[in-house]
C-alpha cells in the first residue's frame, strides 16, 4: 500500500513538532517534511512532492489563503487546514482548501486526542478529494462589495432578486438570486427541504443557496462541522444569500425564507409542534460516525414531515445521510443527489445513489434549478 506523503506547514514550532510526531505513528501517513511559512513551503512542495498539505492559516509574510490563491492553480494539492475559531478559514475554503480541523484547546483533557484523530482522517479523505481550482469570486469584484452600501430591511417573502447589498465591514454581498417566478404561497408553506453534506460542502452548500430566491420553502441544514464553526458559518450564508440563514436553535420553527443550519456538536431534528414544524437540537452520541448526522435529520423528516418533502444529498466522504435520504424517498420525497463530477468527494452522494435513494442527480451549480423546477410543478 503506498502511504500518503504529507507535507506539515505551521509556524508555531511546538505544534508543528506535535503534528509530525503523532502523523509519524501512522502506517499509512508519510510525513515527508515540514515548511516554517508560506515561502518555505512554496520552495519545498516541487521537491518533496507531497500528496496532502496540512496548513496553518494564520502565518505571518504570506498567509495561506493568499498561499492557496497562488498555489492551487499551478499545484492542485489537497489542502488541510489547521485553524483557530477564526472567520478566515472559509475564505481559505473558498480559495480551495479541501477540509479544516480546529486546533486543539490545550486546557481540554481529550481536545488533542479528537483533534489528532480528526486531522488523521481528514488527511486520509483529503487524499482522495479532487481539489477545486476558484476563480476569483464575483462578489469580491462587485460595487456592492467594493463599497458597503445600506442592507435592505429583511422581510420574510422578500423578492426572487434582491438588489445586492453587503453587512457593514464584511465585505461580502447579498447575491442577487437566478429570476425566478416567485412560488405560490401554498407551496412555500407546505414544503420542507432537508440538505446534508460533509467534505467540500462548506462551499457546495453555498453555491446552492446563492442561487435560490429569497422566497424558497423552509431549509433544515446539516454540514459537517465542528461547535463554533457552525454560528460563524450560518452568518457567512446569511450575508451573501437572499434567503434568511442562521444556526438553528431549540424549538426554531421552520418557516418559508429561513434556512436553519444545525449547531456543531448537536444533533438537529425535525418535528410537529401543534401547527408548525420545528427543530429539535440537543446534544447526542455520534450516528454514522457525526454529531451533527445527516441521517438522523432525513430520518426524522421521513418519520415526522407529512406535508411535501425534499431531500438533498451533497458531497463527503463515507455514507452519512444515504440510508435517511431512502426513508425520505420511501416516505414519498423528491430527493436529489450531487453528481460525481461536481463533488469534492463523491461518497455520501454515491452510496446514496447506489441504494436507491436519489431521484435525479443533478451537478452543484444546477441542483437548485432542479429544485425549484420541481417546486414549481
Amino acid at each position: 500500500m503506498n502511504k500518503i506523503k504529507v507535507l506539515v506547514v505551521d509556524d508555531s514550532a511546538l505544534f508543528r513538532q506535535m503534528i509530525i510526531q503523532h502523523l509519524s505513528t501512522k502506517p499509512n501517513l508519510e510525513v515527508v517534511g515540514h515548511a516554517i511559512n508560506a515561502y518555505d513551503a512554496k520552495q519545498k512542495i516541487p521537491q518533496l512532492k507531497p500528496d496532502v498539505l496540512t496548513l496553518d492559516v494564520e502565518m505571518p509574510g504570506l498567509n495561506g489563503i493568499e498561499f492557496l490563491k497562488q498555489l492551487l492553480p499551478t499545484n492542485p494539492l489537497p489542502v488541510v487546514l489547521v485553524s483557530s475559531l477564526n472567520l478566515s478559514v472559509f475564505d481559505a475554503l473558498s480559495a480551495g482548501a479541501v477540509d479544516f480541523v480546529r486546533k486543539p484547546d490545550m486546557s481540554v483533557s481529550n481536545s488533542k486526542e479528537t483533534f489528532f484523530t480528526s486531522l488523521t482522517l481528514k488527511i486520509q479523505t483529503a487524499a482522495k478529494a479532487k481539489v477545486r481550482i476558484t476563480q476569483p469570486s464575483a462578489l469580491s469584484s462587485s460595487p456592492a462589495a467594493a463599497s458597503p452600501a445600506l442592507a435592505a430591511p429583511r422581510t420574510a417573502y422578500r423578492a426572487a432578486t434582491p438588489s445586492a447589498a453587503s453587512s457593514a465591514g464584511n465585505g461580502l454581498a447579498k447575491t442577487s438570486a437566478i429570476p425566478f417566478p416567485p412560488l405560490p404561497r401554498n407551496v412555500l408553506d407546505s414544503t420542507i427541504i432537508g440538505l446534508g453534506a460533509s467534505t467540500g460542502g462548506t462551499e457546495a452548500t453555498l453555491e446552492v443557496l446563492k442561487r435560490l430566491p429569497a422566497n424558497i420553502p423552509g431549509m433544515v441544514i446539516t454540514q459537517h462541522m465542528p461547535e463554533g464553526f457552525t454560528e460563524m458559518y450560518a452568518q457567512r450564508l446569511n450575508r451573501i444569500c437572499a434567503m434568511e440563514v442562521r444556526e438553528a436553535k431549540n424549538g426554531d420553527v421552520i418557516r418559508p425564507g429561513l434556512a436553519l443550519i444545525a449547531p456543531g456538536a448537536k444533533q438537529m431534528e425535525v418535528i410537529r409542534s401543534g401547527r408548525n414544524y420545528i427543530v429539535q437540537c440537543r446534544a447526542g452520541a455520534k450516528v454514522s460516525g457525526h454529531c451533527p448526522s445527516v441521517d438522523v435529520l432525513f430520518t426524522s423528516i421521513a418519520k415526522n414531515v407529512a406535508i411535501n418533502k425534499v431531500g438533498i444529498i451533497m458531497t463527503g466522504m463515507g455514507r452519512d445521510g444515504a440510508d435517511g435520504l431512502l426513508k425520505m424517498r420511501q416516505a414519498g420525497a423528491f430527493t436529489i443527489g450531487q453528481d460525481k463530477d461536481s463533488c469534492v468527494v463523491y461518497g455520501m452522494p454515491m452510496v446514496a445513489f447506489n441504494i436507491g435513494a436519489v431521484c435525479t442527480q443533478a451537478s452543484c451549480e444546477n441542483i437548485s434549478s432542479v429544485l425549484l423546477n420541481h417546486l414549481k410543478k
